[in-house]
């Protein structure tokens, strides 16, 4: 019985991965052996466990992948359960990651979804390498920044600086508002990242303090009001966390308060969120459009099964049905998912130097910085234990760090740009010693 049910439900993809085509990708190789591979070794990360995350976990089951894992920081919310359909009354409150799993895997025997209840920068870098396929259903800029530096961090360029194509991690990204959607292939090194087409998003809105402090004339003025200004007024002491429902119903009350004072309606705990968490509003039908299509990209990169997209979907439901893919060009100078900033030091500089001068270096304007290579922490600023562990390491020339190398790779992360506007990011830096091994004196911004 069991066996004819799995046969019943490979149906279908069996038609794309058993038989040859002219559609194929260039190693494509129909079999039934593809389709036992695509189950026993593709491993796909699902990034966000909302809207898009929720869709993403159940269409990827259904297409055929058994080793899933899906990552969120966020607790469910009642406002969620109109468009993130695993999720039930009775789980408010719990983890998304956690219970969009178990939904998914009550409902498709045979499947395996590992839940990660956390933040995405709490993890480090071999977590995301372990990967096939990186699948991100998310709904912020910075957060699609920070995993798109994470995969693009492990692409490695030969002596004439052309990807090695065994070092790219795939990416597949979605993203919806309301009745528009888009869905996008990342191949570090061959189409753009991320960071390449950043311009596609445009700038949060921002309000004039003078508007929010004198003369709000919206619901979100009166919002943004208590949380830029009211908090710290009067709980200045304690930072805001937007993810803790304590600090949120407090801006809520406040922002009700100030809203009655000046006779402005429409105040509410869920436009509240949305103002200070900056959330898209979702539409049900726009997720699943745009999660169908990132799960078939997901195959067909995992398979082969047939050319995949290139490189950016883009679906417009506002008047009528409109759909249009655009090949957009990857920047060669990328600072992302090109070769790596090129710096060259002495040797005898240390780590704690070397940190430094990332604060001021003008293509990085880099705080807080962290170092690791070849998967050792050199220096961590957090967790605290990780930080005294590693603190020894700053007196130490980076050189001695990095096993004598003349040249090689490493990877910082911290906050970076400037002051007012800096966001979490990860950077690949090609560090070059200068004398060591051959190695001559280049002309490098920033060099010590």
């Amino acid at each position: 019985m069991a066996e004819q049910l799995n046969n019943t439900r490979s149906r279908d993809l069996d038609k794309l991965l058993l038989r040859p085509g002219n559609l194929v990708g260039p190693t494509f190789e129909p079999g039934a052996d593809l389709r036992n591979d695509l189950q026993e070794y593709a491993k796909v990360l699902v990034v966000g466990a909302g809207g898009l995350g929720c869709e993403l976990l159940k269409d990827l089951a259904f297409s055929g992948f058994k080793n899933l894992e899906v990552i969120d920081m966020d607790r469910i919310d009642v406002s969620n359960l109109n468009r993130q359909f695993l999720f039930r009354f009775g789980d408010v409150g719990k983890p998304k990651a956690e219970v969009a799993a178990k939904r998914v895997m009550e409902r498709v025997s045979g499947v395996n979804i590992v839940p990660h209840f956390c933040r995405i920068e709490d993890k480090e870098l071999e977590f995301y390498n372990d990967f096939s396929i990186i699948a991100l259903g998310l709904d912020s800029v910075e957060a699609r920044s920070y995993i798109n530096s994470v995969a693009c961090s492990f692409l490695e360029y030969d002596a004439d600086d052309n990807p090695k194509e065994e070092t790219m991690k795939p990416m597949v990204d979605g993203g919806t508002e309301g009745f528009k959607g888009h869905a996008r292939v990342i191949m570090p090194g061959v189409t753009p990242c991320f960071e390449c087409t950043i311009w596609l998003f445009p700038p949060q809105v921002k309000f004039p303090l003078c508007t929010l402090a004198e003369t709000p004339r919206t619901a979100a003025h009166c919002i943004e009001y208590a949380h830029l200004i009211k908090w710290d007024e009067v709980r200045g002491s304690k930072s805001f966390d937007p993810d803790d429902p304590e600090h949120m119903q407090w801006i809520y009350s406040e922002a009700v308060k100030r809203a009655e004072l000046f006779g402005i309606p429409g105040v509410t705990y869920t436009l509240t969120q949305g103002v200070v968490k900056n959330i898209i509003p979702a539409i049900a039908s726009t997720n699943a459009i745009i999660s169908a299509a990132c799960a078939l990209e997901t195959l067909k990169i995992a398979s082969g099964c047939s050319k995949t997209l290139s490189n950016y979907l883009t679906y417009n439901g506002v008047e009528g049905l409109h759909t249009k893919v655009t090949e957009f060009v990857r920047d060669k100078d990328c600072l992302v998912c090109g070769p790596g900033i090129l710096i060259q030091l002495d040797s005898s500089v240390t780590l704690k130097k070397f940190i430094d001068q990332l604060e001021d270096h003008p293509k990085l304007f880099l705080s807080r910085v962290s170092v690791t290579y070849r998967g050792k922490n050199l220096y961590m600023q957090a967790p605290a234990v990780l930080e005294e562990m590693t603190r020894s390491n700053l007196d130490k020339p980076l050189y001695e760090l990095m096993d004598k190398c003349g040249k090689d790779v490493v990877h910082v992360t911290g906050a970076a740009g400037k002051s007012g506007t800096k966001q979490s990011c990860l950077r690949k830096l090609r560090i070059v010693f200068k004398g060591i091994d051959g190695v001559v004196d280049m002309d490098v911004a920033n060099g010590a």
